[in-house]
C-alpha cells in the first residue's frame, strides 16, 4: 500500500502517525531535527515539551480539556498512554516527566513496522507523488516550508509569540520558606494533594517584585517581529504586570486556597507556585512564568522570591515565534489545504493551542487520512465533542461581518473550552428537589456536556469502524 506522508515529529505529527500505522496504512514521518535545528527544541527526541510540562487538567467531568484526554484515550492515543505512563504529582493535572514522555514516544514510533523515520527537512511543497501528507511541522516550521505553503495560499501567516517558564533544582529551593501543597490540597491523578511547591510573598515583597519585572532587562524585538501579538493563555510574566500592578496576584500569584504551613495565622498576599518537571522529583517548573526577559535579569529577579533566594537554574525562560494559517479560510471541515486537497494540516499551525489540543488535531487528520486512504465517506466527530467542537473552531464557526467581506473574523489560536460546544439541557434541581445555582448549576451544565460528549465520542469512534484487530 502507498504510505501516507506526515512532516513533522512533534505531538500532532507523532500521533498522527501512530493513528495512520496502527490502521495497517504505512507511514513515513519526516522530523528535521537534529539536521536542522529550531530556537526552542534542545533534543532531537520526537513529540518533545519545549514549553510547559503539564497537560493540564485529567477532570473528564467538568474540564473541556480533561475531556479531550478522555476522547484521545479512546481514540488509542501514543500521546496519552506515554502521559499516563510517565506521569508526575501535579495536583488535579496531568503533568509528565518531559524526557521520559518524549523516550516513550520515540521509542513506540521507531519500533512500529509500518513507521519509517527520516530525519530531513522538507524544504518547499512536497513531491507530487505523495498522494496523502499531513503537514504537522508545527509553529517552528522551517522558512521554506512555510514560505512554499503560504506561496500556495496565496495569503500571509499569522503569528504570535510563546514565553517558555524556567526550571528550578528542587535541592536549592529553600523549604524552610516553602512548603508543599496543592491549592484547596485537591488530588489530581497520581497526585496527593501536596503537589506544589509554594512560595509566600507579603505586599512588600510583591510590591517590590513588580517593580522589578517592569524595570527589568527585556529581550528586543527584530523590526519583522515588532507587531507580532502574543497569544493570551501564554503571556509573559512581565507582560501580564505591564497591564495592572494587581494583575498577577489575581492570575499565577493568586494566593487563595493554600494556607503557609510555617505560619498559618499569616495570609500571605501573593504566592508563587512551582510543579515538579521530572518523574525523579529533582527539577520544578515555576508556574504561569513565561518570561521574555534576558537570562541575567532573570536569576536576579527570580531569586527575589521568599524560598528563591538561591535558586540555581536547570533552564532559564526564553521567547520564541509561532505561526499558524487563517484555517476557517484556507481548510476545509476535515483539514485539507482547499488549494490542494492532497495537504492536511494538523496542530498548532492549524490555530489550536496547547500540547492535548495539538495532540487532539493529528489524531484527527490521522484517522481523516486512514478514512481517505481506505475509500470511506470522510467523518468529522460530532461538534459536541471535545475534537469536534476543537474542529469546528479551526474550520469554521467564526462570524462574518459585512467589513470582512464575508471572511472569517480575525481568527486566532484557541485552547479547548467549553464555549466551543454547542448548548445542551442540563438539570435545573437537584435530586433532592432544590433549584440549582452559582456552583452547583455552573457544575451540572459541565457534567451535562461532558456525558452528552462522551456518548457521542465513543457513537462516533464505532460507527468509524477503524478499530485495529488488536485492539
Amino acid at each position: 500500500m502507498t504510505p501516507i506522508h506526515v512532516i513533522g515529529g512533534g505531538l500532532a505529527g507523532s500521533e498522527a502517525a501512530w493513528q495512520i500505522a496502527r490502521r495497517g496504512i504505512p507511514v513515513v514521518l519526516h522530523e528535521m531535527r537534529p539536521v536542522r535545528a529550531t530556537d526552542a527544541h534542545r533534543t532531537d527526541g520526537l513529540a518533545e515539551l519545549v514549553c510547559s510540562n503539564s497537560f493540564r487538567s485529567d477532570d473528564a467531568d467538568h474540564n473541556a480539556v480533561g475531556l479531550l484526554h478522555a476522547e484521545l484515550r479512546r481514540a488509542g492515543s501514543l500521546i496519552m498512554a506515554s502521559g499516563d505512563a510517565n506521569q508526575v504529582p501535579a495536583g488535579s493535572a496531568l503533568a509528565v516527566d518531559r524526557d521520559g514522555f518524549s523516550a516513550a514516544v520515540t521509542r513506540a514510533l521507531e519500533g512500529h513496522p509500518l513507521i519509517e523515520i527520516r530525519r530531513e527537512e522538507i524544504a518547499g511543497l512536497p513531491p507530487a507523488d505523495w498522494d496523502s501528507v499531513v503537514v504537522a511541522t508545527g509553529p517552528l516550521t522551517s522558512p521554506a516550508l512555510s514560505q512554499a505553503i503560504l506561496a500556495r495560499t496565496g495569503e500571509d501567516s499569522l503569528a504570535f509569540f510563546d514565553a517558555i517558564a524556567p526550571i528550578v533544582h528542587f535541592d536549592s529551593i529553600d523549604m524552610d520558606v516553602a512548603w508543599f501543597q496543592s491549592r484547596y490540597d485537591k488530588v489530581g491523578p497520581g497526585g496527593t494533594g501536596k503537589d506544589y511547591i509554594n512560595c509566600p510573598l507579603d505586599k512588600a515583597q510583591y510590591e517590590a517584585f513588580i517593580d522589578a519585572l517592569l524595570a527589568g532587562d527585556k529581550t528586543e524585538f527584530r523590526d519583522w517581529e515588532a507587531n507580532t501579538p502574543y497569544f493570551d493563555g501564554c503571556l509573559p510574566i512581565e507582560v501580564m504586570a505591564e497591564r495592572g500592578r494587581e494583575t498577577l496576584r489575581h492570575g499565577p500569584m493568586k494566593p487563595m486556597g493554600l494556607t503557609n504551613a510555617h505560619s498559618p495565622s499569616v495570609k500571605p498576599y501573593a504566592v508563587v507556585q512551582l510543579r515538579q518537571d521530572n518523574a525523579l522529583g529533582t527539577l520544578y517548573n515555576i508556574v504561569g512564568f513565561q518570561t521574555k526577559l534576558r537570562y541575567g535579569a532573570q536569576a536576579e529577579i527570580f531569586r527575589m522570591i521568599p524560598g528563591l533566594e538561591h535558586a540555581e537554574f536547570a533552564r532559564l525562560g526564553g521567547l520564541h515565534r509561532n505561526t499558524f494559517l487563517n484555517s476557517p479560510k484556507l481548510l476545509d471541515a476535515t483539514l485539507r489545504l482547499k488549494a490542494e486537497s492532497r495537504l492536511r494540516f494538523a496542530g498548532q499551525i492549524t490555530g489550536c493551542e496547547g500540547y492535548v489540543e495539538s495532540a487532539a488535531i493529528g489524531c484527527l487528520a490521522g484517522l481523516f487520512a486512514v478514512q481517505e486512504r481506505l475509500g470511506r465517506p470522510l467523518t468529522p466527530p460530532p461538534a459536541t465533542t471535545a475534537m469536534g467542537a476543537l474542529l469546528a473552531h479551526i474550520t469554521g464557526g467564526h462570524i462574518a461581518r459585512d467589513h470582512d467581506g464575508g471572511g472569517p473574523r480575525s481568527f486566532q489560536p484557541m485552547n479547548v473550552n467549553f464555549g466551543l460546544f454547542p448548548p445542551v439541557e442540563a438539570p435545573e434541581r437537584s435530586t433532592d428537589g432544590k433549584r440549582l445555582r452559582g456552583a452547583d448549576k455552573a457544575r451540572a451544565r459541565k457534567l451535562a456536556l461532558t456525558a452528552r460528549a462522551r456518548a457521542d465520542f465513543d457513537a462516533w469512534m464505532t460507527a468509524l469502524a477503524l478499530e485495529p484487530a488488536s485492539a
